[in-house]
C-alpha cells in the first residue's frame, strides 16, 4: 500500500511567497502547520492508502486526462478558510479563473471511480492549501492577519504537468516521492 495523491506542482512567484511569509510570521505564535515551501502544490485528487496493483491503471488514466485537457493557466487569488470563521481548520488561497481547474479535477474524480475511488462528497473547490490549523490562541490576531492579507495573489501561472506522488509521513513533515509525471496537452 502506498499513500498517494495527484497534484500540480506550482511556483507561485516571489510576490505571493513574500505575502505567504508575512502571514506565517504574523501568526508564528499560533499552532498552525504551514505547508513547506518546497512542497507547494495544488491537490487534484487525494487517494490515500492505495494498493500498488492499481498504480499502472491510475497512471495511464492520469496521462490521458492530462494530455486531453490542455494547459491550465490561472492566478492564485485571495485567502479562504475551510471550517468556520470561529473554528477554522485550513487556510488556503483560491484559483482564478476557477472553472478550468474545477473541470480538470472533476474529470479526474470521475475517471478514478473506475478504480474504486469515490468522487469527493463536497463541492470541488480548487485551492492551494497554505496551513492546517491545530489550535488558535488568539482568534482576533488570526482575523487581523487574515484580513490584512485577503488580497494575496500571484502572477499568472501556467501548468506543465500533473504529478502522481507518494506521500511518506515523517515527524519533520511529509516527504513526497514522484511516481509519475503526466504532461498537459498543448
Amino acid at each position: 500500500m502506498k499513500r498517494i495523491f495527484a497534484a500540480i506542482k506550482i511556483d507561485p512567484g516571489e510576490k505571493f511567497m513574500k505575502s505567504f511569509r508575512e502571514i506565517r510570521s504574523g501568526l508564528n505564535s499560533e499552532n498552525i502547520k504551514w505547508v513547506e515551501e518546497r512542497n507547494i502544490h495544488i491537490t487534484i485528487k487525494f487517494f490515500g492508502e492505495t494498493n500498488e496493483s492499481l498504480l499502472p491503471g491510475i497512471s495511464i488514466a492520469l496521462g490521458k486526462i492530462a494530455h486531453n485537457s490542455g494547459l491550465l493557466t490561472f492566478r492564485l487569488s485571495g485567502l479562504g478558510l475551510f471550517g468556520s470563521r470561529y473554528q477554522p481548520r485550513v487556510v488556503w488561497s483560491g484559483i482564478d479563473p476557477v472553472e478550468p481547474m474545477t473541470g480538470f479535477m472533476k474529470t479526474v474524480q470521475k475517471e478514478m471511480e473506475k478504480f474504486g475511488f469515490e468522487s469527493d462528497r463536497q463541492n470541488t473547490v480548487p485551492h492551494l492549501s497554505l496551513g492546517r490549523i491545530k489550535f488558535l490562541k488568539d482568534k482576533q490576531l488570526f482575523q487581523k492577519v487574515m484580513d490584512a492579507n485577503r488580497e494575496i495573489h500571484s502572477d499568472v501561472i501556467q501548468t506543465e504537468e500533473c504529478i502522481l506522488y507518494e506521500s511518506i509521513l515523517q515527524k519533520e513533515g511529509p516527504r513526497y516521492i514522484v511516481l509519475g509525471k503526466f504532461p498537459f496537452g498543448k
